[in-house]
């Protein structure tokens, strides 16, 4: 069986949607949004408080393609 390839894809509340990443597996996407710095609700770090205060709540899930 082949094995499809996953996205990251940043999804805003307000605003359009944007692929962050691109050729990971299911594993490495789960990975990725199992991090708490990949939504607004949960992030700590400088580059996702200042993303959350510039363009409101936000997450990253993934999808296959």
């Amino acid at each position: 069986m082949k094995q499809g390839k996953y996205k990251i894809v940043r999804f805003f509340f307000r605003g359009a949607s944007k692929v962050v990443q691109t050729g990971l597996t299911r594993a490495q996407a789960l990975e990725h949004c199992n991090n708490p710095e990949t939504s607004s609700k949960t992030c700590t770090t400088k580059p996702g408080t200042t993303r959350t205060k510039n363009r409101g709540p936000w997450f990253d899930g993934f999808t296959e393609y």
